[in-house]
């Protein structure tokens, strides 16, 4: 018997994180057959970050992109991915998040009358400038989504405030626990001697370590320079403090990282990290300072400090938790993250509902017991 497709569309790292738990869950169920397609939005990081669990795209598109503008991206991606779902004979197709490949498969299933289940469903910054635009993408797939799955019970409110059929919102739990627990349980040692040297001088006792991202478009230029300028006086001022920081591909900010901090004896400038790596790197921080959105999750789960370098955050439940503190992007507030971190309680003991490693299980039955044949 031919089993029913169900292709789960991932663009970028954090998509491609977050969905292959859901990938080796659907497979497993054996009542449907996943189809993971790669949408080209970020070939090489999305190769990357599927390797760490054994997973690799069915499919592969294949973008001629020169510019690197969303309009280019959604001019060659609506027809590319609209061609795939009609020859497969697409059940359902399975987003998550809030980029531009989600909004593109989302709109090309609405548009062939595909059932679309949204994983990450109900996240709301209520900002439409921040995060841009993922604010705006989010939104508008929540218009054309036939099931939302939410990773919180705020979010799921939030759908239910926009009017959305509850019998169309479910409350799942985040994938990206099951991401940590499964990467975790490899134990593989990091691949950048520098990051094992750092590894070793925290399980010694003698040093901190400190992760730095900021990746955002909207935190580009004159406020990236700001915040590195205070994260080298924290290094300066605090000695046993390590810091690694992953840089962003483009070239451009590259350079501005490298110029501002490569020099410096007590920092690490990588290129983005390998999943495995960046979890374990997570796993033994004493602070996080970032502009992302997962690392917000991964950290609140970890229990590990995290300074959110935005002033809003679509994931409050991370907020509230305790773990994540909003700080916007100013160098006298970041300066004094330390000291906060210094006067902070103990890591709290649990994490949030459903947050608990099965959530890719809940979510396979669901779209198995809805789009199985």
């Amino acid at each position: 018997m031919t089993l029913p497709v169900v292709h789960v569309v991932v663009g970028t790292r954090p998509e491609a994180v977050k969905m292959a738990p859901l990938v080796a869950a659907l497979r497993a169920s054996g009542v449907v057959r996943p189809v993971l397609v790669a949408t080209g939005q970020h070939t090489a990081m999305v190769t990357q970050a599927l390797t760490a669990f054994g997973e690799r795209p069915d499919v592969a598109i294949d973008l001629d992109r020169r510019s690197g503008e969303q309009v280019e991206l959604v001019a060659e991606l609506a027809p590319a991915l609209d061609e795939i779902l009609v020859r497969d004979g697409s059940a359902a197709v399975v987003v998550q998040g809030d980029t531009t490949s989600v909004l593109v498969g989302g709109l090309v299933a609405m548009w062939r009358r595909i059932p679309l289940v949204h994983l990450e469903a109900g996240l709301r910054s209520g900002d439409l400038s921040s995060p841009f635009p993922e604010e705006a993408n989010r939104r508008l797939i929540g218009v054309v989504a036939d099931l939302h799955l939410a990773p919180t019970r705020r979010a799921a409110d939030a759908l239910l405030r926009e009017h959305v059929d509850p019998d169309r919102v479910l409350l799942i739990g985040n994938t990206v626990v099951d991401a940590v627990l499964a990467v975790a349980a490899q134990d593989v040692p990091p691949s950048d001697p520098r990051l094992a040297l750092i590894e070793q001088d925290v399980e010694l006792g003698i040093a901190r370590q400190m992760l730095v991202t900021v990746h955002r478009r909207e935190s580009w230029g004159k406020p990236l320079r700001r915040v590195l300028e205070a994260v080298e006086q924290i290094v300066d001022e605090h000695p046993d403090l390590r810091c690694v920081l992953p840089a962003h591909a483009n070239p451009a900010v590259r350079a501005q990282v490298d110029e501002a901090l490569a020099h410096h004896p007590r920092v690490v400038v990588t290129g983005p990290l390998p999943y495995r790596d960046l979890c374990r790197v997570l796993s033994r921080s004493s602070i996080v300072l970032t502009d992302s959105g997962g690392i917000q999750e991964e950290t609140t789960y970890l229990g590990v400090p995290c300074f959110t370098l935005r002033a809003n955050t679509e994931r409050p439940i991370t907020v509230e938790h305790g773990t994540n503190h909003l700080l916007g992007l100013e160098p006298e507030r970041i300066v004094d993250v330390p000291e906060l971190v210094a006067a902070a309680p103990a890591r709290p003991p649990e994490p949030p509902p459903l947050w608990d490693g099965h959530a890719a299980e809940r979510l396979a039955r669901v779209v198995a017991e809805r789009h199985g044949g």
